[in-house]
């Protein structure tokens, strides 16, 4: 199997000014990976750069492939790769059904429309996905009366629909109370242990889960290092990515700052 991501050489130019410079990651599944750094840092440009959101620099030397590929219909391209981001949340349609909102992971759309051909298959996988995700219970309710931690799930089942070969979670925790923060750290989890590759990006320690072992860091448009957690999430590292010093602390394989 391809890479699930093979980017090298790439750069990429957001409002005339450089944000990846000559960047290089391969990721493979079912590995899963956290990419970490500082806001400023170039990840969501990196997440649109997965995204087919934007494009590199053209270079003869550039490598800029998702599952492979180098051009991608992008809708083809969310059935393989599901991601799931901070700007969903204000994607979707409060007032839609959970069930609804996850069939829709199938059109990428904010809602199930009327002029949507929803087959017996779609409903088994969106069944099955809400099922996954401790949420099968919720399908009749309206996005607008779920807890944080349960419309983040349904936005987790969407984009797992498609069977997707990774999940991309972008910030997953932001907002989320503590019940919900340990729900989708916890769905997180069993994902990984399922064999879904998960690529995390965040700024945040304590949102990578154990069963992440390989961290990425990335500062000022650049990979600024890339190994074992273990061997990244040490204070002098840490330091030196987000310029201050801090103390670090590991507890059950969850590691947090102050």
């Amino acid at each position: 199997m391809p890479p699930l991501i093979e980017f090298e050489r790439v750069w990429v130019l957001r409002g005339g000014r450089e944000v990846l410079s000559n960047f290089s990651l391969v990721v493979r599944a079912p590995q899963h990976v956290a990419i970490v750094g500082p806001n400023g840092a170039g990840k969501s440009t990196l997440l649109k750069l997965i995204s087919r959101e934007c494009y590199p620099v053209p270079r003869p030397d550039t490598v800029c492939r998702i599952m492979g590929r180098e051009r991608w219909n992008v809708f083809e391209l969310r059935g393989g790769l599901g991601l799931v981001s901070n700007d969903l949340a204000g994607f979707l349609d409060p007032a839609a059904q959970a069930g609804d909102v996850v069939l829709s992971g199938f059109f990428s759309s904010a809602s199930l429309e009327a002029f949507h051909c929803v087959t017996p298959a779609m409903r088994a996988a969106a069944a099955g996905a809400m099922e996954q995700l401790g949420i099968a219970h919720l399908a009749a309710r309206p996005l607008r009366e779920l807890s944080s931690g349960e419309a983040r799930r349904a936005a987790i089942a969407r984009a797992l629909v498609n069977a997707p070969r990774a999940l991309v979670f972008d910030e997953p925790l932001t907002a989320l109370d503590l019940a919900g923060r340990r729900d989708v750290s916890e769905a997180m989890r069993e994902l990984a242990r399922r064999g879904v590759a998960i690529v995390l990006v965040t700024h945040e320690l304590h949102e990578v889960i154990p069963e992440i072992e390989r961290v990425v860091f990335i500062k000022d448009g650049r990979v600024h290092g890339d190994g074992p957690k273990a061997a990244m999430f040490t204070e002098e590292r840490l330091a030196d990515l987000f310029g201050i010093s801090l103390e670090v602390e590991e507890h059950n394989g969850y590691y947090f700052t102050r």
